[in-house]
């Protein structure tokens, strides 16, 4: 019977540091997703994305939390990231497919803001 108990509590040990492990690795990628939106996203559109940059009041950009953008799917704000919109260049040169994908994420977030 102390075996098995070992065993149990050794894996559970080694489940509860695996978990943690995996939690720890979350908010990297939040802040590595934050930190892609400040360098290529927020000079124009904000940090807050509400778009009350120079830039963005002089071309009309519109607020991420609107109801507009908040409505559009997330494929095509996925293109529009990609492939540009308006004057807004595209990034599928420079940001992988999981970057433009957590970049949306991200805009979705300032929805609940």
């Amino acid at each position: 019977m102390k075996g098995i108990h070992e065993i149990k509590v050794r894996i559970g040990a080694a489940t509860l540091v695996l978990s943690l492990a995996l939690l720890g690795t979350l908010p990297a990628a939040a802040e590595d997703t934050a930190a892609v939106y400040k360098a290529k996203c927020a000079m124009c559109h904000g940090a807050d994305g509400k778009a009350e940059t120079p830039v963005g009041k002089k071309m009309g950009i519109h607020d991420f939390a609107s109801a507009e953008v908040q409505a559009m799917k997330d494929a095509e704000l996925i293109a529009a990231v990609s492939d540009g919109k308006n004057k807004m260049p595209g990034y599928k040169k420079s940001l992988s497919a999981d970057q433009i994908k957590d970049l949306v994420t991200y805009v979705r977030s300032f929805a609940k803001k």
